[in-house]
């Protein structure tokens, strides 16, 4: 179950041992809806390897503009707390997973 970000918790949330994934949303975004499902898919199959976190862009606007989000959904991959990784848009399940593979 992906795990919410808030601009007091984020830091904490990036403490993993696995590829933590930040998926930046909102609510009124169409593509972030359609790949909110794919993700949720994805984090259950690779739940050994992969944690999600959620940032709402318009209730974490601080988490936002640290990681200069200009467009969602973003997803950003870190791996021992840094970047490792960026895609911007909505993708297929396949092509998200080989882009987790990638960063594993």
């Amino acid at each position: 179950m992906a795990k919410v970000a808030t601009n007091n918790n984020f830091p904490e949330l990036l403490q993993s041992s696995k590829l933590v994934i930040v998926d930046f949303w909102a609510t009124w975004c169409g593509p972030c809806r359609m790949l909110s499902p794919i993700l949720d898919e994805l984090e259950e199959e690779m739940a050994s390897q992969i944690e999600v976190v959620k940032v709402n862009v318009d209730d974490a606007d601080e988490i936002a503009a640290q990681f200069r989000i200009m467009n969602i959904p973003t997803l950003l991959f870190f791996k021992d707390g840094k970047v490792v990784d960026k895609t911007v848009g909505a993708m297929p399940k396949n092509e998200l997973a080989a882009r987790i593979n990638a960063n594993l």
